[in-house]
Order: C-alpha cells, then sequence, then structure tokens
C-alpha cells in the first residue's frame, strides 16, 4: 500500500464577515467619524497602520478580533491579523477581502477605509511555466502515476501551499495478511500565507475493497473520493482556518478498510521533500507473522532500492522503523509471509 501526501508552496491569507457586540457597536466614545478614518494617501498612510490604530482606538485584541470573525463562521488565525496588522501580508484572497469588510464594521470604520489601501496584488495562482515544471513530482511518482492520474487535473497544484515536516503512520494488517487501518498523525508547515486543507492519496492493494471509513482526530474533514478503479483513496483535511505563512499545523487522521482478499506485502511512503522525521509502526495479527521484514529506500517509483535493512519484530508483534535521515523519495517496509 502506497501513501503521498507532502507539498510545494501557496499565496495569501483570510476570509471573514462578523457580528459586533452592542457593547462595543454602540459606544460613542470608541465611534471613529469619517475624518479619522479617511486616509491621506499622500502621507503614505498604509492598510497596516490604519488597522493598528482602529484596533487601540477600540481597545480590541487580535483575540477579539478573531472570535468575532468566528461567530460567523469565519477563520481567521492570529497569526494572519498579526501579518496584517504589521504589514508583513496583506489581504489578498476573496475570502480575505470579506475579512477586511467586516473589520471595518468590528473597528467602526467607515465602509472601504481599510479595504481602499490595499495595494494591488501580484497575479493569483501559478504561472504557466510552473503549473508545467512538475518534474519534483515526476522525480519521485514518475509520468502518469496512479496519484496524477487519482487527483487529475488538480495534481499540478498538489498540496501547493503546505509542506510536511513530521510524519508518522501506524498501519494494522488482519489475521488474512491483509491491511485494515492506517492512521497517520502529520506536522504540516504553510509556505505562503492562506494555507487551509491538505489532501493524502493512499493507493490501497484490492480494487475489490468494498468501502473504506475515514475518521478524522485533529482537523476537519473535507471531500473523500474512493477511486476502486484505480485503487486509491483521496482524502482532504481541513485546518478550520486560514495559516500564515510558517505556521505550523498538524492533521491526525484513521482510514479503515473493508477485508480484502489481496494478501499485503508492504506499506510505503512517496515524498516530494525532506522530512525531518519518518516513523512507519506496522502491527501484524498474532496468527498471521511474517518471517521477515525489511524496510528500504527507493529514489522514485520504478527504481532499484539504494538501501535495505531486516527489521525484528517485538514482543507486540510488530516491527516499525524510523530512517535517520529522510530525503525525497520513497521509504517503506516489506515483509515475507511463510510459504
Amino acid at each position: 500500500m502506497d501513501t503521498t501526501t507532502d507539498a510545494t508552496d501557496a499565496t495569501d491569507a483570510t476570509d471573514a464577515t462578523d457580528a459586533t457586540d452592542a457593547t462595543d457597536a454602540t459606544d460613542a466614545t470608541d465611534a471613529t467619524d469619517a475624518t479619522d478614518a479617511t486616509v491621506d494617501k499622500d502621507a503614505e498612510v498604509t492598510f497596516a497602520d490604519v488597522f493598528r490604530d482602529a484596533l487601540r482606538r477600540r481597545g480590541l485584541s487580535l483575540e477579539r478580533v478573531r472570535d468575532r470573525l468566528e461567530v460567523q463562521g469565519i477563520g481567521v488565525s492570529l497569526a494572519t491579523l498579526s501579518y496584517w496588522q504589521r504589514g508583513r501580508s496583506q489581504p489578498e484572497r476573496a475570502r480575505s477581502l470579506r475579512a477586511v469588510d467586516a473589520l471595518e464594521d468590528i473597528l467602526a470604520l467607515p465602509e472601504g477605509a481599510l479595504r481602499s489601501l490595499l495595494r494591488p496584488g501580484r497575479p493569483r495562482g501559478r504561472t504557466t511555466s510552473e503549473l508545467l515544471d512538475l518534474s519534483a513530482s515526476h522525480r519521485v511518482f514518475g509520468e502518469n502515476s496512479d496519484v496524477e492520474q487519482a487527483l487529475g487535473a488538480d495534481f499540478a497544484r498538489f498540496n501547493e501551499d503546505v509542506t510536511s515536516l513530521v510524519i508518522h503512520e501506524t498501519v494494522h494488517l488482519d489475521a488474512e495478511r491483509c491491511i485494515r487501518q492506517m492512521s497517520v498523525n502529520q506536522v504540516l508547515r504553510a509556505t505562503r500565507d492562506g494555507a487551509s486543507r491538505m489532501t493524502a492519496v493512499h493507493v490501497i492493494d484490492d480494487p475489490a475493497t468494498a468501502s473504506v471509513d475515514v475518521a478524522v482526530r485533529c482537523g476537519k474533514l473535507g471531500r473523500v473520493e474512493f477511486l476502486p478503479e484505480r485503487r486509491s483513496i483521496v482524502t482532504e483535511i481541513l485546518f478550520g482556518g486560514e495559516l500564515a505563512k510558517n505556521e505550523t499545523v498538524v492533521a491526525d487522521y484513521t482510514i479503515s478498510l473493508t477485508p480484502s482478499r489481496e494478501v499485503s506485502t508492504y506499506h510505503e511512503r512517496r515524498t516530494r521533500v525532506s522530512l525531518r522525521e519518518y516513523l512507519l509502526h506496522v502491527y501484524f495479527d498474532p496468527g498471521a507473522l511474517p518471517v521477515s521484514c525489511h524496510r528500504y529506500y527507493r529514489e522514485r517509483i520504478g527504481a532499484e532500492m539504494s538501501s535495505s535493512r531486516q527489521i525484528a519484530l517485538d514482543v507486540s508483534n510488530s516491527a516499525h522503523m524510523l530512517p535517520p535521515k529522510c530525503p525525497a523519495g520513497i521509504h517503506g517496509m516489506s515483509w515475507e509471509w511463510p510459504a
């Protein structure tokens, strides 16, 4: 069985709208008139200047602003708001611009007082040349891989705004020697403002698998596609809001499979980026133990194993691997069943 997630890079920051409570909204001493809020562009007043000053006038912390945005179901991280306040980034995406409109209401600013200060954003998305440069993915997955077929056009933007740092996987096999469950705990970092989700592609052994179940412990389950004809499960984990660049997030989920007819002989992780840590822990049923286990590494799909080392089963009928280094490529464990 194969698993793929990881990264590349991304772009902006957030979304929003809000409900202002009566205490703050009707306090006449806090109200800012049009004269205070209008911007003299000749004086080079910036979005960050007005945002920061309005927060001070209203006596609101970023935490309270975030909470008010959340009242209307809009997730904006503290880091993103802080970046806006300090001028390190500015709202650009459509959802972020909705946040700006809400902030004007929360901060008792005239309509457009903040939005009018936004500089023209850089072109959204990637250029044609960037989209066509899929060498990092093809170098590991190969051309027209199962991952590329499962994602279709989305393959060009596969996890483009997050990168994986640490991945821990736990795999359980049943008495029929088949993988029945996979649990993944993954730490990711946003490579640009606005990251809000990750996608994982799991390639299963048996195309006749009847159904799959995905349970998320950390994060929120988004889109799930079970593609038996491609032996693939595409899982989307939502972070619950948008991250600022360099923010980290944990995704934790489990995939359970119905009984299979295909005997499992390996599990591997494909990664386009070097990982700080990768732990794979495989549990075997006490009534179906392999005669040997090996950990291995390959630079890409179809390549020869450049390193392979035997792993002993422990007292829990499990084997694990924790490579000292995790370069881009394919890290996996294989096992051999008794005849």
